[in-house]
């Protein structure tokens, strides 16, 4: 056995911790002082903004924090002699391999005998600088396992459960994609027949990040000892990538710093720009960008964290067909690697790892912390809403004749940088309903935008249908997006989400535009529910740099999601059919008429088949390879994201659902 493991060894069993139990001092350079958060945390040192970044924007505050070298040498004076659990990975290859062997086949998990004691993770706080979380689930205050139940702050969390994503974001660990974290602790009257609260696949630990330093110590802790380790922004993501169960979370929220440079300079680049931190959401990004006269391509969902997953995979924009995805924007990323170094990415700086990180997804390759992004020129916007529906005077087929009036012409919006946004469901006995909500036209004014769908909109007349358009200009996107997107609903236990990018060689082939169409009408019309967007992700000027995206959304017209709701009360023999039939047979229609072509993994369906191809295509061997290269010991896991193919759940929802709130284990 190495030296090294033998080292590990010895942190893990604890020994030179437990004279802390009853003492609480330490001795820093030879002098006994108290073990408490006025005088040894953080275990950090402030750095030069301006030294070790690669980047021509200087560091945020935030980020001169820093766990280095020579803060583990003086950790090392104190009587805390085993810094093994903090240190910095620097294995060998062969040191690799029989870690793996140490490791076992799993992730450590509370009761194993690497899982930290109270003493180890009392030092761990004190470090951070008091900054761990135990977990309490949100909904805690509605059951008595917490501390006792609290009806009124239960009433307000049940009041708001589904539709204010924003008292989710502010908890540590609290997630959107419930049903896949094992609906472990809901309120009682959503998730009708809870009777208990528990962590369940939520993690045992949150890091709430105020600063580099933090990040590194998490990440090394839970190298070191083979931690479980998940990353949450948000918490917005439909596949639950920030959650686990028995695992450390680094909570990203609090990293909110922004900064504007009106004339900036890197790697070929020359214009505005923002330095942004990873906790940033959507709505301060476009305030920022409308206080400084400028646009910035983001997501349409306001508490969206625009630096973290978002960017990570990808990011489709209200602006995509005029300026490409939100990861093409990006000029450099500040970023915390699996062996706990915190570097930049750019172009010239870690060019690999600055490519997998646009677009290879989230919780994969590293902790951003902050990303300088490109910045647009001011513009206008125009809105358009509408609804269509069936009625006494338009029936079901007069409904789909001008759905697919309004399909034909994708290919003519996506060329103008148009981007609709629009939802078509089924309300039974043959009637349907499709609401625009909303046709964003950047730079587009009112009376552009009424001359480019003139003639959809004389189409709509000779079918006899009138779908009341709205139209509303804006001086500012700020304005515009503002009024057309409301807040997304939440946490439900009673869904599951898929998505298909379809090609453009399908609106170039008669035959295949058909089957294309027919086969969104059938699934339609067996009670799927559809969020479409008509979407270029290529921008109109084809620019688009070299990066992780998938590059089926370099060839799309459409984004398409389908959405299969239940009963949760219903017997789980017919909730598990609602949900195969999403996966089985209504997606597998629409795979079946675009072969080849992908999805957006953010989107996307827990249980794709064949989702490497399907989220990452041509680019998935190279993300693979630099997967093993950049995290060879696999700190870093993601449900569907690159590697995870190497690991596998103990437990499944629904018999082909892995749930969060299982083991992680090695395949």
């Amino acid at each position: 056995m190495s030296s090294s493991t033998k080292s590990l060894l010895t942190a893990a069993l604890l020994l030179p911790f437990s004279h802390l139990a009853g003492a609480q001092t330490l001795v820093v350079d030879n002098e006994t002082v108290a073990a408490d958060n006025s005088t040894v945390a953080p275990a950090a040192s402030e750095v030069d903004p301006n030294a070790s970044t690669n980047s021509s924007a200087s560091l945020f505050s935030d980020e001169t924090v820093q766990l280095t070298d020579d803060v583990l040498a003086n950790l090392t004076s104190l009587e805390l002699s085993n810094v093994t659990l903090f240190s910095f990975q620097n294995d060998t290859e062969e040191d690799i391999l029989e870690k793996r062997f140490f490791f076992g086949g799993c992730k450590t998990y509370p009761g194993d005998w690497l899982w930290p004691s109270t003493i180890i993770w009392r030092i761990f706080d004190i470090l951070l600088g008091g900054s761990l979380i135990k977990t309490v689930p949100y909904a805690a205050p509605c059951y008595s396992e917490f501390g006792g139940i609290d009806s009124a702050e239960c009433d307000y969390i049940t009041a708001n459960w589904s539709n204010d994503s924003y008292i989710h974001i502010e908890d540590p660990t609290s997630v959107n994609s419930v049903l896949f974290q094992g609906l472990t602790c809901m309120p009682p009257t959503i998730n009708v027949g809870e009777t208990t609260c528990e962590v369940g696949g939520y993690p045992e630990y949150a890091v709430a990040v105020t600063n580099v330093a933090q990040v590194q110590l998490a990440v090394n802790l839970a190298r070191n000892l083979n931690l479980r380790l998940v990353v949450k922004n948000t918490g917005h993501d439909f596949g639950a990538k920030s959650t686990g169960k028995g695992s450390l979370s680094i909570w990203t929220h609090n990293l909110k710093k922004i900064k504007f440079y009106n004339n900036y300079h890197q790697d070929g680049y020359s214009g505005p720009a923002f330095k942004l931190g990873a906790g940033v959401q959507a709505f301060e990004v476009y305030e920022a960008a409308h206080q400084n006269g400028v646009t910035l391509v983001g997501g349409e969902g306001a508490t969206v964290g625009v630096m973290g997953g978002y960017i990570a995979g990808g990011g489709h924009s209200p602006l995509s067909s005029l300026y490409g995805m939100a990861a093409d924007q990006v000029i450099s990323l500040e970023v915390v690697t699996a062996q706990g170094r915190f570097v930049t990415a750019s172009a010239n700086s870690n060019p690999e790892l600055f490519w997998a990180l646009r677009g290879g997804g989230g919780s994969t390759y590293g902790v951003v912390t902050s990303a300088v992004v490109k910045a647009k020129p001011a513009m206008k916007v125009t809105l358009m809403t509408w609804e269509l529906a069936t009625s006494d005077t338009v029936d079901a087929d007069t409904f789909w004749a001008a759905m697919k009036a309004f399909f034909e012409r994708f290919p003519t919006y996506t060329a103008a940088g148009q981007y609709e946004y629009f939802r078509i469901q089924n309300l039974g006995g043959d009637q349907y309903y499709s609401d625009m909500g909303p046709w964003f036209a950047p730079d587009y004014t009112e009376a552009e935008l009424r001359a480019l769908v003139a003639p959809l909109m004389a189409d709509f007349d000779a079918l006899g249908v009138d779908v009341n358009p709205v139209y509303t200009e804006y001086t500012d996107f700020y304005d515009a997006w503002q009024a057309g997107f409301p807040l997304e609903p939440w946490g439900s236990n009673a869904i599951r989400q898929a998505s298909r990018l379809f090609p453009k060689g399908n609106w170039e082939d008669e035959t295949k535009l058909n089957n294309t169409f027919d086969a969104l009408r059938s699934v339609v019309e067996d009670g799927a529910y559809v969020i479409a967007f008509n979407i270029g992700g290529d921008g109109s000027q084809e620019d688009y740099p070299d990066n992780a995206i998938n590059p089926a959304w370099r060839d799309t017209y459409m984004h398409c999601i389908l959405a299969s709701f239940w009963d949760p009360t219903a017997d789980e023999s017919v909730i598990k059919s609602a949900s195969d039939m999403l996966t089985f047979d209504w997606m597998q229609r629409l795979r079946d008429v675009s072969p080849g072509a992908g999805a957006y993994m953010s989107e996307s369906d827990y249980i794709e088949p064949n989702w490497q191809q399907a989220f990452f295509g041509s680019k998935y061997d190279r993300l693979y390879e630099l997967k093993q290269e950049l995290d060879p010991l696999g700190v870093f896991y993601a449900q569907n994201g690159v590697g995870s193919e190497d690991w596998t759940m103990s437990e499944y929802i629904l018999g082909n659902l892995p749930s969060q709130n299982s083991k992680l284990c090695r395949a």
